[in-house]
């Protein structure tokens, strides 16, 4: 048991957002692998394709190239599970995750799909002509799909386009391919993934997921993982005793939070910058986050409808976000921070770049 609980004592919010550093593999560099880094995490939200990539870099010393090339590889699948949004998982939990994400996912895709005539039907007689399409390792674009079925590109046929493809990810039929220039390709799962010999029960799996997120981002609550994973409270709480035992937890005005047995001493904590990207677990993988970051700050990092930005972290409190612009021999970074920051502090701040730097493997500006 925890000091906390051993003591009877309480956590701040300072301490969640510590914890989590450490959970996330943000708080120190790892020398895990890009795949290890999104096993570690279970699924990763990457509907941003740069700042996904990112999103690993920040955890571990590899280079953007190197990242893509292990999603290139199959290493690392990008494909639609959890929730109607693309993740990043590793090739080895990509099937028991899918077979347990995908009935709930697939709720949207085909209420999607009727508006367009497309029944159960139709939707298994196009994933067919798929199939056949880029059987041999034939990586193809959404786009060169489209124009095979003969569906045309509109702004309304647009839509069926990545409903059809969505719904051929969740039925397992296919995944990320090799990237074609900077155009996504699809690929047969497949040829891309061994077929795994592990079948899991509905509840076994869950409580896997649940085992793994609270391991990965905890301090959380139930209402946390319900919203990162996509299953309603009632059917985590149904969940949570299998693993009741193999977690810690704490109460904090009456909500219980979940993380892993063995978490780090607060006492080994110090000072940390990170400038993380947009939609980065560290945020959106809570349902709420004033653990790390103030309400009212809130409105400046990420919107209403789910737009995140990229965000510059101190101490695990979100401090301003920053956004990169593509030059021909550098890359441009802007800042912009909440509060009147001193210059000897934003030379601090700065510092914390190199990382990104060495990620990029080119040089980066400041402005």
């Amino acid at each position: 048991m925890n000091l906390y609980n051993l003591y009877g004592l309480k956590m701040t919010h300072q301490e969640i957002a510590n914890y989590r550093l450490a959970s996330q593999k943000i708080f120190k560099m790892t020398q895990q692998t890009p795949q290890e880094i999104v096993r570690h995490l279970g699924a990763m939200q990457a509907q941003d394709y740069a700042m996904a990539k990112w999103a690993i870099g920040s955890r571990c010393d590899a280079s953007e190239k190197s990242i893509e090339e292990a999603i290139n590889s199959g290493e690392i699948i990008r494909t639609h599970i959890l929730r109607p949004t693309w993740h990043f998982v590793a090739a080895e939990d990509i099937r028991w995750m899918l077979a347990l994400s995908a009935p709930q996912v697939k709720k949207f895709t085909a209420s999607a799909a009727k508006k367009y005539g497309f029944d159960d039907k139709k939707l298994d007689q196009t994933n067919s002509s798929i199939e056949k399409l880029l059987a041999g390792n034939n990586h193809l674009t959404r786009d060169e799909i489209m124009q095979e079925l003969d569906i045309k590109k509109t702004s309304s046929q647009d839509f069926l386009s990545a409903v059809i493809m969505m719904n051929a990810e969740l039925d397992g039929l296919v995944c990320n391919g090799r990237m074609k220039g900077k155009q996504i390709t699809y690929a047969l799962l497949d040829e891309r993934v061994l077929k795994s010999e592990m079948k899991l029960t509905t509840e076994e799996a869950l409580a896997k997921l649940a085992k793994r997120y609270f391991e990965s981002h905890g301090p959380a609550t139930l209402l946390d993982f319900s919203w990162w994973s996509g299953f309603s409270i009632a059917i985590i709480k149904s969940v949570i005793n299998l693993i009741e035992s193999e977690l810690d937890s704490i109460e904090i005005n009456n909500q219980k939070y979940w993380f892993r047995l063995d978490v780090i001493d607060i006492d080994n904590f110090h000072e940390s910058v990170h400038f993380l990207p947009a939609f980065d677990e560290i945020l959106i993988s809570y349902k709420t986050r004033e653990a790390s970051i103030l309400l009212e700050h809130q409105p400046k990092a990420f919107t209403n409808n789910g737009i995140f930005k990229p965000v510059i972290l101190e101490n695990g409190k979100v401090i301003g976000t920053w956004k990169r612009t593509i030059k021909k021999d550098h890359m441009k970074v802007e800042t912009q921070f909440f509060t009147v920051t001193d210059e000897a502090k934003k030379s601090i701040v700065f510092e914390e770049i190199k990382h990104f730097e060495n990620y990029l493997e080119t040089k980066v500006i400041i402005e």
